[in-house]
């Protein structure tokens, strides 16, 4: 008996190690596949938004708007929207007056709990925090955070709130002409977890990127694992989420994107990072890139 227990360990240990080999195989020609696409969807400067597979409207109760949303995917762990008229030009204004005396470097996850200044990711950047106090008054950075969190209620009825969230991010990229060969840009990569696994709590799973200055040329956004591509409208937003709300299990790199190359003119968007299980005790920066709590050392 212990025999026939060995030889088939043996057998299965055999053919998992087949099975896995096979699937490490599909999951390069998978990427190198998306890799080729990236190339040549963010060089062919005329493409324009992918076509929603249906179109839905989102009624904003605090600003009584209507507002038409395309669904370009929509995947129990992965959903892509394009939100059109979703930031106004006043909230633009409002984000780069905020934003010009803090503008920076951007910087990258590092991948051991920090971040770092990296060539995958030109631009520059500057987080607001938001001013809560200030909402009543009517100033409009609140009103937009405030939109943020109930378009992703909206979709994903999660019950999300402002305590503990990040800042919003004011982002700029600036074109450097045709003929440079380093133009500003974000390489392909995930924004939270994207392996399938369960989600961490205080981790990211959700995205709104806004739009508030359109370049001439380039600056699109690219999901090239969806085979999904926004070209970017002043005033709208493309919002993405990668955690399925009912069994919070992540996305499998649906949602991987990247900012396409901005050739001429300037782009500049705000975004809203999204997380589940912040507050106001546990808030998204007592957490390292990781998604794992800071400890006395890290200080």
């Amino acid at each position: 008996m212990d025999d026939l227990v060995k030889c088939v360990e043996a057998e299965l240990t055999e053919t998992l190690s087949r099975s896995n080999e096979e699937l490490a195989f599909q999951s390069k020609i998978r990427t190198d596949m998306a890799e080729l696409m990236e190339n040549y969807t963010c060089v062919d400067t005329e493409l324009n938004t992918t076509k929603p597979i249906r179109e839905l409207q989102w009624y904003g109760a605090r600003d009584r708007q209507r507002r038409e949303v395309e669904v370009l995917l929509e995947r129990p762990a992965s959903k892509i929207m394009f939100v059109n008229d979703f930031i106004s030009q006043a909230e633009c204004d409002a984000m780069t007056e905020a934003a010009a005396p803090k503008l920076h470097k951007a910087t990258v996850a590092d991948g051991k709990g920090g971040s770092h200044f990296s060539e995958h990711r030109k631009a520059l950047q500057a987080g607001i925090k938001v001013n809560w106090e200030k909402e009543g008054a009517g100033d409009k950075i609140p009103a937009l955070s405030r939109r943020v969190y109930d378009f992703t209620n909206f979709v994903l009825d999660l019950d999300i709130t402002e305590h503990g969230q990040e800042d919003l991010m004011s982002i700029q990229y600036f074109g450097r002409g045709l003929n440079d060969t380093e133009p500003d840009r974000y390489t392909p990569h995930c924004d939270g977890d994207c392996t399938g696994l369960q989600h961490k709590s205080a981790t990211r799973m959700a995205t709104m990127v806004m739009y508030c200055s359109i370049p001439e040329v380039g600056g699109h956004t690219n999901f090239r694992n969806a085979g999904i591509h926004v070209k970017p409208t002043k005033g709208g937003a493309v919002f993405f989420s990668y955690i399925d709300p009912e069994k919070r299990t992540m996305d499998k790199g649906f949602t991987e994107h990247s900012g396409c190359p901005v050739l001429v003119g300037e782009k500049k968007i705000v975004t809203q990072w999204i997380r589940l299980g912040v507050d106001d005790d546990n808030p998204w920066d007592s957490l390292n890139s990781l998604g794992l709590k800071h400890s006395e050392d890290d200080y």
